[in-house]
């Protein structure tokens, strides 16, 4: 396996521009300042291909991979009250798709042991055949395809922290059972999805898990869903590969929601997350969401990436169990008599 992290990249990200828009370039302009002053974290950089369109239609119809084509050509438009295109958005998403299954095909090819692709725009809201919530086409969601067609990957755990529930995601493995979709997000708030009862269907029953927080969660909170819910499944399921949905519109100065997580926070839950990726042998990268605070978002991210791409896995530490995640261990215990189990163990889990 190579021995660098990687950072996926490309200036078509900085393209996209909306005048106005929370969902701009200075974020990605801002975020690579940050990782240049810290010798980019010791991760090899990588120019992020175009996602190709068969790469594409594993998770999006045609129509709407065509639609979103021609209003970038013809120089764009409004999508809804929140979403809208430039002459710079097909390109822009094509490249935010492609670095995230570039990401997989890294991780899973041995090419890297962690990574991040750092990428605009978001994709957890895209739906099959609908763009919104700033989002075009689901990035993650063509990652997590990528790994289990093009590297056979038996199993696929995505975790997505945005603040935002991933209804795009939700929606696109709600009935798979090789893609276990798992959301942490302030409820309510746009879009207004991911109740805890909506815990997938037919094969995939048991293979969404939404775990929705008030206003006002901070770390304790969401480092005790990773740490108590988010690890154990991981280390029952065992997958093969990991990602994750990073958002940081989470974070406490986020202008656009109301949880309080620190950069402190996002590196603890990607530590307890490195643990329990280490002891099944899954690689994890990470796939850039949201995140409108510059400084947040640089924050979150240089607290994190030596954490990520350090060498040796992280040390454990023990986590008090929080009475939302004591209340997602007792509600998905009938998917996953482990965690029932551990539920009727104690208060700590130790990760």
């Amino acid at each position: 396996m190579g021995s660098s992290p990687i950072w996926l990249r490309h200036d078509a990200s900085l393209r996209h521009d909306i005048p106005g828009h929370p969902e701009r370039p200075q974020r990605i302009v801002a975020l690579e300042a940050e990782a240049q002053r810290h010798d980019w974290f010791g991760f090899e950089r990588v120019e992020a291909p175009a996602a190709a369109r068969e790469l594409l239609h594993a998770v999006h119809r045609e129509e709407h991979v065509a639609f979103i084509e021609r209003l970038s050509a013809s120089g764009g438009g409004m999508i809804d009250m929140d979403t809208a295109a430039t002459g710079a958005t097909f390109e822009a998403a094509l490249h935010a798709a492609g670095g995230a299954a570039a990401l997989v095909d890294a991780l899973l090819g041995g090419d890297a042991p962690a990574g991040f692709a750092a990428l605009r725009p978001p994709g957890h809201h895209a739906e099959p055949e609908r763009a919104m919530g700033f989002c075009f086409f689901n990035n993650v969601a063509v990652a997590a395809r990528r790994a289990t067609a093009a590297h056979g990957c038996p199993r696929v755990l995505i975790l997505d922290w945005d603040v935002h529930h991933g209804n795009g995601t939700n929606d696109i493995f709600h009935a798979a059972d090789d893609v276990l979709f798992v959301s942490i997000h302030e409820w309510p708030l746009y879009p207004g999805t991911g109740p805890a009862s909506d815990m997938g269907a037919g094969a995939g029953a048991g293979y969404t898990v939404n775990l929705p927080v008030p206003a006002a969660s901070g770390d304790e909170t969401y480092r005790s869903l990773v740490d108590q819910v988010v690890c154990p499944l991981i280390t029952l399921w065992e997958p093969g590969l990991v990602l994750v949905s990073a958002g940081f519109d989470a974070h406490r100065l986020d202008p656009l929601a109301d949880c309080r997580v620190t950069e402190h926070g996002y590196a603890g839950m990607t530590a307890a997350l490195r643990r329990a990726c280490g002891a099944v042998g899954a690689p994890l990268g990470l796939v850039l969401e949201g995140g409108y605070s510059l400084e947040a978002l640089c924050w979150s991210v240089a607290a994190l990436a030596p954490v990520l791409g350090a060498e040796s896995v992280p040390a454990s530490e023990d986590v008090a169990v929080h009475p939302l995640a004591a209340r997602a261990l007792d509600r998905l215990g009938r998917f996953w008599p482990g965690l029932a189990a551990q539920a009727e163990r104690g208060t700590t889990w130790r990760t």
